[in-house]
Formats: structure tokens, C-alpha cells, sequence
């Protein structure tokens, strides 16, 4: 079974991770980004970096039957918090915070892409073996 789009989806996900443990704990040790800060915003960054680079990443890495859903998972919270932003929090929510989650975004959507590719090419594999 290959996994080389898996372990590049996994490294996306590592990086992607470490920049929300980086953004979110930096506001949280009190770094002012000179912008207004949505309370709760940093805290739910820091934690779905935590979560991504210890628990989603790693699934990932070892193709885990749990990856998938660990993966869609995480997209769909951070696409969650994304309409929450854009719909309660339009008239002060700063424009990093959207860049930053639509960067997330795509980035997971490649992620999810890879796995997905993935999966199909060892389906295929298998279906050439029977």
C-alpha cells in the first residue's frame, strides 16, 4: 500500500498546525497583534493547533482508519467557526482572522484531497490484485 499523498498531507497538516499553535499563542502570552481581538478566537486556534499536530497529523501520518474522519472533522470546525466569523462577528472580526481561515480552509481541502487520492489509487491497487 503506497502512502507518500498521505504522508504529504500529514506534513500539510503538521505545518498548518504549528502556525495556529504560533498565531493563537502569541495572543495568548499577550502579544497585541494591533488589531481587535474576538476573545475566544485565540483560544480556539491554539487548541485546534494542538489537537491537529498531536492527534490529526500523527493519524495521518500512520494512516490510521480514524484519519479520515479526524481529517474531515477538523475541516468542517474550522469551517464552522469561518461562517460564525462571517455571519455574528462581520463588523469586527480582523481581516488576518479571515485570511487565516480561509487559509486554513484551502489548505485542509488539499489535505482532504490527497487523502482522498490516496485512498482511491490503493483501492485501485487492490482491485488489480484480485
Amino acid at each position: 500500500m503506497k502512502t507518500t499523498l498521505t504522508k504529504i498531507a500529514s506534513t500539510l497538516a503538521f505545518i498548518i498546525g504549528g502556525m495556529a499553535v504560533f498565531a493563537g499563542g502569541k495572543v495568548l502570552l499577550g502579544n497585541d497583534p494591533g488589531y481587535y481581538v474576538i476573545n475566544w478566537l485565540p483560544l480556539y486556534n491554539y487548541t485546534m493547533g494542538i489537537l491537529t499536530l498531536f492527534i490529526t497529523a500523527a493519524l495521518i501520518w500512520v494512516n490510521n482508519r480514524f484519519a479520515m474522519p479526524a481529517a474531515i472533522g477538523t475541516f468542517s470546525l474550522h469551517a464552522l467557526v469561518m461562517l460564525i466569523l462571517q455571519a455574528a462577528y462581520r463588523d469586527v472580526v480582523a481581516m488576518d482572522s479571515i485570511v487565516a481561515m480561509t487559509l486554513r480552509l484551502a489548505v485542509w481541502a488539499v489535505i482532504l484531497g490527497l487523502m482522498f487520492a490516496q485512498w482511491r489509487g490503493n483501492q485501485a491497487a487492490a482491485l488489480k490484485h484480485i
